[in-house]
């Protein structure tokens, strides 16, 4: 059994502690709370309390931006592995200054769980398999800042390094039916501000960045994804590549999803697939999830797994820095109406 803590009691942190009672060998074993909380896992009131308490082998700080650094490395300072919810710090002096503090210290994972949501796994299995050649370009709309950009980085499979980006903004009128907290009643057209990036890789590799306010709930703004490789292109859920001479061909991703119609399994992803080729199964058949707690519960299962010496590291602390220091050049290039240069960090 993998111990982990929390450090957070909010909309977030909930996730975690959800998630892990329907998960095996994975046990959440404390939540540190600033005041008393009726939860369904023990709270504490201090970190060091439920340290020695509960002896969890990894802690995920769900926390604000600001509170996030100082908190990583008083972790780091006590020798526990962590979890960092995204972005590891909010601006750039705290990237580099968390690099520094705690860096070399491989104790530092990033929550960055939207690659294991289970249309882009499938997505980044197609492309790893080389079936559209090598990847050239990826387009995102559909999520904001550092989890658009590490989309992109990880469709190219571009690591750690020197960027060029440009970004334009543009505000215009648009419905705004639904957010996190349910539906307007009655929805409202309110001016929308959207934000697109070209991002330059100097490894090679060109992604786009395209996010209109509220796009991750807004149901009538459509999310769009493209990876371009040297012999076919994925554009959504549909393929097109060039199979040999005079041969072009068009399939697409197919997800299977019990409980439509006469089909009495339950309303669940079951896989998705291209053609005869499964490129994803869903780990957690039976318990009704929906894509990102899907996606949290692998990240748990993985972090799990590495912080108990089996598995890899499931996204490294340079990882989502450079997410965010990328995403700010986005910001930084659309402020300023010019180039915005991403050289090299401490943690290339």
């Amino acid at each position: 059994m993998t111990r982990f803590a929390i450090v957070g009691s909010g909309w977030r942190a909930e996730y975690f502690w959800r998630l892990a009672a329907a998960l095996d060998g994975v046990d959440c074993v404390g939540v540190v709370s600033r005041a008393p909380k009726e939860l369904p896992v023990p709270v504490y009131l201090s970190l060091d309390e439920c340290l020695a308490v509960s002896r969890p082998h990894f802690v995920v700080t769900a926390v604000p931006w600001e509170v996030t650094p100082s908190l990583v490395v008083s972790l780091v300072e006590r020798g526990v592995r962590v979890l960092a919810e995204t972005p590891p710090a909010p601006d750039l002096d705290r990237l580099r200054a968390l690099w520094t503090a705690v860096g070399a210290s491989g104790l530092v994972q990033v929550a960055e769980q939207y690659t294991r949501m289970p249309a882009h796994a499938a997505r980044l299995a197609l492309v790893r398999s080389g079936a559209i050649g090598t990847p050239t370009r990826a387009d995102v709309s559909s999520t904001h800042q550092y989890h658009a950009v590490s989309l992109i980085r990880t469709l190219l499979g571009v690591g750690c390094g020197p960027a060029e980006v440009r970004a334009v903004r543009t505000t215009a009128p648009l419905v705004d039916p639904l957010s996190r907290d349910g539906w307007a009643d009655p929805a409202e057209v309110r001016q929308a501000t959207t934000t697109i990036a070209t991002i330059t890789f100097s490894g090679g590799g060109f992604g786009v960045y395209d996010f209109t306010d509220n796009q991750w709930h807004n149901q009538v703004v459509n999310r769009r994804m493209l990876a371009r490789g040297t012999t076919g292109e994925l554009r959504d859920d549909d393929v097109v590549r060039l199979a040999a001479d005079r041969t072009i061909v068009r399939t697409p991703l197919v997800r299977r999803q019990t409980g439509y119609d006469l089909d009495l399994d339950g309303f669940d992803t079951d896989h998705i697939t291209c053609g005869a080729d499964v490129l994803y199964r869903n780990p957690y058949q039976g318990q009704r999830w929906n894509d990102e707690e899907i996606a949290i519960a692998t990240l748990l299962t993985d972090t799990a797994a590495w912080a108990t010496g089996y598995g890899p590291p499931p996204y490294p602390l340079a990882d989502g820095l450079q997410d965010h220091r990328i995403a700010l050049a986005v910001e930084e290039a659309a402020d300023n109406d010019a180039v915005a240069r991403v050289a090299a960090e401490p943690w290339h």
